[in-house]
């Protein structure tokens, strides 16, 4: 049974928590004295308005979260976060399309990226603040954030930090999810103002240094340019953003562990990390010569450009430094499957995650030792653990309905006039929330040209993504609903 009265109450707390972010933009707004602040004022007034009624229907809610409900306020606060995110752009003018601003929105909060505007730099600061703004709430997560400012869970946390937290395995670095949700929020506070003050020195101006560190830090993409970074063309702004973007892509427990704890040990021991390493290193590598070979481009630019993108799209940041459509072809096949990967489980990042492919790896090692060994006993170790049976069982089934989303998606594109390199690459893209794709949507494209149903169903598998299939898709099965 769905307790509807604590999911009202905690519902309302998040509309207010939205209410104060869009009060801060608003301020922005009034600050270049610009013609969105009656827009920004209009969108805090209803979502404030939304809250309070809400709010009444979970008075007297009895204080307590069992699993179903977690997984309903997660989703359904992905959500609403976006149709209330998304009046700035609507009501403003700047974006008149319903489809259009629940787009921009929803990508923005789950840090796919991508973006339906052909002329960014056409928007006023405000608005660019809060496309920003979107991504770095939705980086750590709508609800994580939540539990970090608002001690109003108890025990209920840990449930919903279960359906929003990425990965297999969910670490804490407190027996309290909500001192957890403190700390690490502070390590993600720390990146971003890190990153200012590195951007600040390489000349970007401070509107754009704190714009390009949210989005950084949230591996989300969103930049105040057009052209992405590329429009800086600076080899120190791309550079850090690198450094960035891939610290926002380790597992937020062994940033935290490393800079607030000083243990190296756990991190360079770490199996997934050495995964991550090890294929953002393979595939710089195999672009930088292949750019070398087959381009004028010399060797410290190709490996810059190569590095960049290679670490943009494996965390599914999506900045964009070189038009990689412009590269060998079989550069473009490397783009895709790399948008497979992910980085780290507990990052900000997208994808099927470094520790889902290290697992499933060792499962098939073991296959072919156990068909010369049938009655050898192999345990699956990750960081000297044995993985359980039911988390190997897990990773097989989020692998497989990965898998089948990408194919049934493609298929429903085309159905709606997609071209068919274009309909790949938009699914594999707002599955793994990476932004660019190819061709048509490619990195010197927007989404602008798909047609509106696919731009909600790509909406769709941006949330399904986010929140790693399950969360979402459970909401869609009868048993969920059922009482028992």
């Amino acid at each position: 049974m769905i307790n509807t009265k604590m999911v009202a109450r905690i519902m309302s707390s998040l509309f207010f928590i939205e209410t104060g972010f869009l009060l801060l933009c608003s301020f922005v707004a009034i600050y270049y004295n610009e013609p969105d602040i009656p827009a920004f004022l209009a969108s805090t007034a209803i979502t404030a308005v939304a809250g309070i009624i809400i709010s009444l229907f979970g008075k007297n809610a009895e204080k307590k979260l069992n699993r179903r409900d977690g997984y309903v306020v997660v989703s359904f606060a992905w959500i609403f976060f976006s149709l209330f995110g998304m009046l700035p752009f609507y009501i403003s003018g700047y974006i008149p399309s319903i489809t259009d601003a629940f787009f921009e929105t929803m990508s923005g909060f789950t840090t796919t990226g991508a973006s339906i505007l052909d002329n960014i730099e056409s928007l006023p600061h405000g608005l660019l603040f809060w496309r920003s703004m979107t991504q770095w709430i939705g980086g750590l997560g709508i609800i994580f954030f939540t539990i970090a400012v608002l001690p109003i869970f108890g025990m209920g946390g840990v449930q919903l930090f279960a359906a929003e937290a990425t990965g297999p395995t969910h670490d804490k670095v407190h027996p309290r999810i909500g001192i957890t949700a403190k700390w690490i929020w502070s390590i993600y506070l720390g990146l971003t103002l890190s990153e200012v003050f590195l951007l600040l020195l390489g000349g970007m101006n401070m509107f754009d240094s704190i714009c390009h560190s949210l989005t950084t830090a949230a591996t989300g993409g969103y930049s105040t340019k057009q052209d992405s970074v590329a429009a800086f063309n600076s080899p120190y702004i791309e550079y850090v953003i690198t450094l960035f973007m891939f610290l926002g892509g380790i597992n937020f427990t062994l940033l935290y562990l490393l800079f607030l704890k000083g243990n190296f040990k756990r991190l360079f021991h770490d199996t997934e990390f050495h995964w991550y390493m090890g294929t953002v290193g393979f595939f710089t590598i195999f672009i930088t010569v292949t750019l070398v070979l087959t381009s004028s481009t010399g060797l410290e630019e190709s490996f810059r450009k190569a590095i960049f993108q290679v670490v943009s799209i494996q965390t599914t940041t999506g900045f964009i430094s070189s038009d990689y459509m412009t590269w060998h072809p079989v550069l473009w096949v490397l783009i895709c499957i790399i948008m497979y990967f992910g980085a780290c489980a507990g990052s900000t990042t997208g994808g099927m995650k470094c520790i889902r492919i290290a697992i499933m790896s060792r499962v098939v090692k073991n296959e072919f030792k156990h068909i010369i060994h049938p009655n050898a006993v192999l345990p699956v170790r990750i960081n000297r653990q044995v993985i359980s049976p039911s988390t190997k069982s897990a990773i097989l089934a989020f692998t497989f309905l990965y898998i089948a989303i990408v194919f049934i998606s493609w298929l429903i594109l085309t159905l709606f006039g997609v071209g068919f390199d274009e309909a790949y690459s938009v699914v594999v893209s707002s599955l793994g929330n990476v932004g660019p794709g190819i061709g048509e949507c490619g990195p010197s494209h927007s989404w602008s040209k798909l047609p509106d149903a696919a731009k909600w169903i790509s909406a769709l598998l941006m949330l399904i993504g986010r929140l790693e299939l399950f969360t979402v898709l459970l909401l869609f099965t009868p048993g969920f609903w059922k009482k028992r």
